[in-house]
């Protein structure tokens, strides 16, 4: 089935308004695949069909938007990430002498992967320092990919590299289930997940020590990528530090962050 032009503006309008994303007309043949599926379910016969019943069934934009948007993850993705949490950002935690948990926010979560190599790295540095103590909140958009997430298992793919890449952490932390590898309580007991938009008010205000939102800014124009960082912003304690992706650059856009070194931000100001 063809998604005209017509349809295929309106459509690009309803991801913007739902998510935030931006898309244009080189997306028709990705969303034309990824919205069928939903029509034929529905039994309608066009796309028109289609937009008018997003205007009327709040439990279909649900399902509109676990369609359109993205939820490509992997497990310790972008090693120098985990590398500079390893050796730098949960050494200085702990050298602070903190009584509280260290509060992390995994934003734009996906099915999960970022939340449990969060929880595993910050476990294994716990052998180190007893002492440390944390909570991990982690929320994405798609009602699909936190069923995902909450459910901590995982096949295919995911973990093929996984264990390929990290065989000890996989073999400590992962058990053989019907259908897959999944997480234990000492894993999942430390992260909670729930369904947010970004482009909404953040989850917890001025509450996290640190903020991940990787590979998200991207999705977004200039006008949404700065909404969304306002958002991070209020999200973190004036000492807190923001991790972006590998292919994302705050320089030209209005907001209350300072490079500190590659992938990490610090709230404006002399280190």
């Amino acid at each position: 089935m063809e998604l005209c032009d017509d349809n295929l503006t309106a459509i690009i309008g309803l991801v913007r308004k739902h998510t935030g994303i931006a898309m244009n007309e080189h997306k028709r043949v990705l969303l034309q695949g990824r919205l069928l599926p939903r029509l034929r379910a529905l039994g309608l016969s066009s796309y028109r069909a289609y937009i008018e019943r997003l205007a009327t069934d709040r439990a279909e934009v649900a399902s509109f938007i676990n369609s359109v948007t993205t939820n490509d993850t992997a497990f310790f993705r972008t090693p120098a990430v985990w590398r500079w949490l390893e050796r730098e950002f949960l050494p200085g935690w702990v050298a602070r002498g903190e009584t509280r948990p260290l509060r992390i926010w995994s934003a734009a979560a996906a099915t999960g992967e970022e939340s449990y190599s969060l929880a595993m790295t910050c476990l294994e540095f716990a052998q180190r320092a007893p002492d440390l103590r944390f909570e991990i909140m982690a929320t994405d958009i798609s009602t699909d990919a936190l069923a995902t997430a909450r459910a901590a298992l995982y096949r295919g793919r995911s973990v093929e590299r996984f264990e390929q890449d990290y065989p000890a952490l996989f073999r400590k932390y992962l058990r053989p289930v019907a259908g897959g590898f999944a997480f234990g309580a000492d894993v999942t007991g430390h992260v909670s997940f729930g369904e947010h938009n970004l482009l909404q008010r953040p989850p917890r205000a001025g509450w996290f020590d640190l903020v991940m939102l990787r590979n998200v800014l991207i999705y977004f124009d200039h006008e949404n990528q700065e909404r969304v960082l306002a958002g991070a912003h209020a999200a973190m304690r004036p000492d807190a530090r923001l991790v972006l992706g590998e292919q994302e650059s705050i320089t030209r856009l209005q907001t209350p962050f300072a490079f500190e070194q590659a992938h990490v931000y610090r709230i404006g100001g002399e280190k």
